[in-house]
């Protein structure tokens, strides 16, 4: 019988998209994936089916064009981007793109401007951003300087917040730390080496905060193993992702 109450014949499928296979029972057609996604291998967001139960595995990033914003970027985007050029003199050495997507203000900065910025954007009456309310990683593989630290700033004077990036390569991961303009910044710098690898210059303690200190790699950069260790549970072992059940 179908949610709408009707007997569904044999080999009919009901408006949910479940397929009577004899009788009244219902073998819901979401285990078993369409005819023309089975016959190529992928999913229909591009990953291939296998033993991988993530949902992650195979999955290939859309590039993006790595291209400024053109103004006017709109509302106190204008204000504040001009308020940090007239209090910066390393601006326009060290800016390297202006990004407004979704709402968010994003400067694309050099990875030797860190520091710098941070104190402009904390010290700057126009600017005012008094809290650095967190740090984390991003891992880019087809880019040269694959790993982005990403800074969230706040301004709690003018209720704005604004996005600073930096990317380095996996050869010299090195960024300084703002925790001395920033104190915040400790548990999230050390988030973000953990995950990462991302060696942040002149931190106070820069040890391991999610895995154990004698951990190899660094887990959510894209070419780390997906396989993972077995978890005990209830006296059970689950293993990793690689090696479960496929449900496709």
């Amino acid at each position: 019988m179908s949610e709408t109450g009707r007997v569904v014949p044999s080999g009919e499928a009901d408006p949910t998209g479940a397929v009577n296979t004899g009788g009244t029972h219902l073998t819901p057609s979401a285990v078993t994936p369409a005819e023309g996604v089975a016959k190529s291998g992928q999913d229909l967001f591009g990953a291939v089916f296998g033993s991988d139960t993530s949902g992650f595995g195979g999955l290939v990033p859309r590039r993006v064009a790595e291209l400024s914003t053109p103004r006017p970027y709109g509302g106190w985007f204008d204000e504040t981007v001009d308020a940090l050029e007239a209090a910066w003199a390393g601006f326009g050495d060290n800016v390297l793109r202006v990004v407004v997507d979704r709402g968010e203000l994003t400067l694309h900065v050099t990875s030797a401007s860190v520091l710098e910025i941070a104190k402009v954007l904390r010290d700057d009456p126009n600017l005012r951003f008094e809290l650095l309310s967190s740090v984390s990683g991003v891992d880019y593989p087809a880019q040269t300087e694959r790993l982005h630290a990403v800074y969230h700033f706040t301004s709690m004077t003018y209720r704005r917040r604004l996005r600073v990036e930096a990317a380095v390569s996996v050869e010299n991961p090195h960024l300084p730390s703002v925790c001395s303009v920033y104190p915040t910044a400790d548990f999230h710098e050390r988030e973000t080496w953990d995950m990462f690898g991302i060696v942040f210059d002149g931190h106070p303690g820069l040890t391991r905060i999610l895995m154990p200190d004698d951990w190899d790699g660094h887990p959510q950069r894209k070419d780390y193993p997906l396989g993972g260790i077995p978890v005990e549970y209830k006296g059970a072992s689950i293993p990793p992702p690689d090696e479960r059940r496929a449900y496709a």
